[in-house]
């Protein structure tokens, strides 16, 4: 395995007046050094174009998990879509991109718009072979991708922005190319440059679009580890022992909880600062100690920062309320969500005397709830996940 990691982001803008979206994104992790994603683009819009782009999405998807190879998916695929007798186009459209190892892209576009590689924030061209496929032009590429390059897919929806409104043809691939080099920054993640680029095609829209638009950014980053401490063990003896392990791993350190700050700031020799600064009321203070990254409180806190996750996987726009807070909840989103590529657990399983509160939301069992949908949130974000018991 190499040191590097492939970050996913995508979203959609639904068309003016629908409910439900006719394109659909699927991502299926075939282990820990393959993944693919498919974005279908359903003829339409509502529920018929979303039924049809589900549909392809998951053919791709279900036969890349059984390791087929990628043109029989196609083959198969091509030839079961339907044509619109009407106007002669197939009821779905799609963009395959297989991502092997962190190193080398696949490439696979069928009547969407051509996906955009940024190579450190500038556009390149890479090349691309034309199939015939069951009647149907396939476009495959085949390139070695490396850190910082990003690899942009989006549907029509994307370049029919301001038609009829702010731009007389829409808004080309070619402008689209232009807007995301002026607007990269390194830092960006893969949601921060779909959320861009998304943005600027509501605005093109003024608010209203006039067909679905999805975007999905792939962008290959340095793996990066973060450490959560939350708990104390459930026998004091495995203090030495929890703090230990816990500090002792690689990556940033966030520590959770009143007792368990004390616990961490003993074992460093430090002593603990709390803040008494309250930039959301909802969350409680942070507090620092020297030698961890972020201190704050265990269970409110985590609680708000899985609400951030469950918005956040979503599609939420919820995540630009956490981006530039202070508050604890929002500084342990960002670390999580934003920069950690490799997170690791350390649940004390001690019973909290505050928690058998009756007047208060939470039981002895929340802590565990929490980190368990935590979890599993983060690893819908494609996150490595580990959890360890005390």
């Amino acid at each position: 395995m190499n040191n590097l990691w492939t970050d996913i982001g995508y979203h959609s803008l639904n068309k003016h007046g629908e409910q439900i979206c006719g394109d659909h994104i699927d991502v299926v992790h075939q282990d820990d050094e393959s993944v693919v994603v498919v974005l279908a683009d359903g003829l339409g819009s509502g529920v018929k174009a979303n039924i049809l782009s589900t549909l392809t999405a998951k053919i791709i998807s279900t036969m890349m998990a059984q390791s087929m190879p990628i043109e029989d998916c196609v083959e198969t695929l091509a030839a079961t879509l339907p044509v619109c007798k009407t106007r002669q186009i197939a009821y779905s459209t799609f963009t395959i991109i297989r991502v092997t190892d962190n190193r080398e892209a696949e490439i696979i576009q069928y009547d969407n718009p051509h996906v955009v590689l940024l190579r450190s924030g500038k556009p390149v061209d890479f090349p691309e072979t034309a199939m015939e496929i069951a009647g149907k032009t396939i476009y495959k590429s085949r390139i070695e991708i490396g850190e910082d390059d990003a690899l942009i897919a989006f549907s029509d929806g994307a370049v029919h922005a301001g038609v009829g409104k702010t731009l007389n043809f829409g808004w080309q691939r070619g402008n689209i190319v232009s807007y995301m080099e002026t607007m990269y920054e390194r830092g960006y993640t893969a949601k921060a440059l779909t959320s861009v680029l998304l943005d600027q095609c509501n605005r093109l829209y003024e608010g209203e679009p006039g067909d679905d638009a999805t975007v999905c950014t792939i962008k290959i980053r340095p793996r990066k580890p973060m450490n959560l401490l939350i708990g104390p063990p459930a026998n004091t003896d495995d203090v030495s022992k929890m703090m230990a392990l816990f500090f002792s791993k690689e990556g940033q350190h966030i520590v959770c909880g009143g007792t368990t700050s004390t616990l961490a700031a003993q074992h460093l020799g430090e002593t603990m600062q709390p803040l008494l600064e309250y930039p959301d009321p909802e969350v409680p203070p942070i507090a620092k100690i020297r030698g961890i990254d972020l201190v704050t409180e265990g269970v409110i806190t985590i609680n708000k920062v899985l609400t951030y996750a469950q918005d956040y996987i979503n599609g939420s726009r919820c995540f630009l309320d956490f981006e530039k807070k202070k508050d604890g909840a929002s500084r342990i989103a960002r670390m999580l969500f934003e920069e950690a590529t490799d997170i690791n657990f350390f649940v004390g399983r001690a019973v909290n005397p505050a928690h058998q509160n009756p007047d208060l939301p939470i039981g002895f069992s929340i802590k565990m709830r929490l980190i368990d949908r935590l979890s599993e949130c983060l690893k819908a974000m494609g996150k490595k996940i580990k959890v360890s018991y005390f």
